[in-house]
């Protein structure tokens, strides 16, 4: 064995041990006390069973007008068990960790075996992983004043950028999160999982308009994480942002190319194209992508990935909420459907391997197929090329909301930042543009694909029947064809 490989180990097994003393030991339980009401459970002939243990400590603190105004503080544990037959799905949970309720979840769902179900095809799922993230504990890294410093030294360095700043507004949040699954076919895994976010949102003002912009980031490490260097960057794209508006002028509207910038636009593949490739709504029949692996559904030269093994990034994950280790997924492969993105329940009914993506908010949820990092690989274009390419059409560097209907893939997104360009030369600034299109049609219209691949910095949130995980999302410069652009002005 390596020592690289006896590291990884170790790793692994400080979480279980920090997991069995936090979710179990603390609440007098024992490995064989889950187990005997897991066996329970199977003797109810269901096709599958798990029991999800979980302990979440989390933190958030909110400066504005130079104070610091709110903090906040919260533990959450508990357990949630789950058992499957054919299609079916029963859950019960309890924030009571305890075995009477552990035994009375256990006897709720075992119900659900009574009639029978499907047996779909089964797949073996490696029991190895990686450590993508130490399990350290965010909350405890740093003294609460130095908390309170860390907003006041952001809010001190957006102010000294430029004197048009008037208002400035800074949240800071860390969580430590820890998590055991026991599975029906044995496997015991545990994971700690850190996660930080620091945010800033400035207002600047003059000639009586005001504009505002916003920065930040994070990831899976604890509040070392921002640095000077990360401080300074975030309140010079915040003051960037917003200072660029001031100038912008109504976006025109009409179908024309559109450059989309590296890294956080990627949140319009997310949306627009990555729910549709998750496996329940493929499995139902319901994505605009159903049914069609091995079809052409992107221009040559698209790729996308899912890809939770990425190291500290806050959409990776050490194994996902059924024990499953994390994997990159190639979803498409230069233009052709590859797969789906794959929780253990989905893929049994579609006799395929799951990828390592069933996650869910929290131990009261059931797994569903989500994203973790999703972005699309880089091509050879020079970026400078491609925006020199659009004789008259919209460079988006940043976009704020955004929709998008699954069963057809139609979606509209507000743009953050954008410009005008004409002759391959930036114009000006605009504002109240927003892309309106269909995800797979999109794909389709990718003429261009820049050199330059970026992965946001760590802000993104996904919401899916009504959970919340936090994912990450990147690309390269991109230059999509004939999008339809919404916006007042005329060029």
């Amino acid at each position: 064995m390596t020592i690289a490989a006896t590291a990884e180990k170790n790793l692994s097994a400080n979480a279980l041990r920090l997991a069995e003393d936090a979710l179990l030991d603390a609440h007098e339980l024992s490995v064989p006390h889950v187990e005997h009401v897991l066996n329970h459970i199977l003797d109810g002939k269901v096709d599958d069973a798990d029991i999800y243990f979980q302990k979440t400590r989390s933190e958030g603190w909110s400066l504005e007008e130079g104070i610091v105004k709110a903090g906040s503080f919260s533990i959450d544990q508990g357990v949630g068990v789950r058992a499957i037959s054919g299609e079916k799905t029963a859950f019960a949970y309890s924030d009571d960790v305890s075995l009477p309720s552990l035994k009375s979840a256990g006897a709720a769902v075992r119900e659900i075996g009574a009639t029978g179900g499907v047996q779909g095809a089964k797949h073996p799922i490696a029991q190895t992983s990686s450590d993508r993230y130490l399990p350290l504990d965010p909350i405890a890294s740093l003294p609460a004043p130095d908390k309170v410093a860390l907003l006041e030294k952001l809010e001190h360095l957006a102010r000294a950028i430029d004197p048009r700043v008037k208002q400035v507004m800074a949240s800071l949040s860390g969580e430590y999160d820890v998590i055991m699954v026991l599975r029906a076919d044995g496997q015991r895994v545990a994971d700690v999982r850190p996660l930080v976010r620091l945010g800033i949102t400035v207002i600047v003002e003059q000639n009586g308009r005001r504009e505002q912009g916003y920065a930040g980031g994070g990831g899976r490490a604890d509040y070392s994480y921002f640095s000077e260097a990360v401080l300074q960057r975030y309140a010079q794209e915040a003051v960037h942002q917003a200072v660029v508006n001031l100038d912008a002028r109504p976006a025109p509207a009409g179908q024309m190319p559109v450059v989309l910038g590296p890294g956080w636009p990627g949140i319009l593949l997310h949306e627009a194209i990555g729910h549709g490739l998750e496996g329940d709504f493929n499995r139902k029949g319901s994505s605009a992508f159903a049914n069609r692996i091995g079809e052409r559904v992107a221009a040559p030269g698209v790729t996308v990935v899912d890809d939770g093994t990425l190291t500290g990034r806050r959409g990776s994950l050490n194994v996902d909420d059924e024990g499953t280790p994390a994997q990159k997924t190639v979803l498409i492969e230069d233009g052709i459907l590859k797969g789906y993105i794959q929780d253990t329940h989905n893929a049994r009914l579609m006799g395929v391997a799951p990828t390592g993506n069933g996650r869910r908010e929290s131990y009261a949820h059931l797994p569903l197929p989500r994203m973790t990092n999703t972005y699309m690989l880089p091509g050879q274009m020079d970026p400078k090329e491609i925006l020199a390419s659009i004789d008259r059409g919209i460079y988006a560097v940043n976009f704020g909301g955004g929709q998008v209907d699954i069963t057809n893939g139609k979606f509209v997104f507000s743009m953050s930042e954008a410009y005008w360009v004409e002759n391959g030369q930036i114009q000006y600034p605009i504002k109240g543009a927003t892309l309106i299109g269909n995800g797979p049609d999109a794909l389709t219209r990718v003429s261009m694909v820049g050199n330059d691949l970026s992965l946001d910095s760590g802000v993104g949130t996904c919401g899916k029947e009504g959970q919340s995980v936090p994912v990450g999302v990147g690309q390269p410069t991109l230059r999509i064809d004939g999008l339809t652009v919404g916006g007042t002005g005329s060029a």
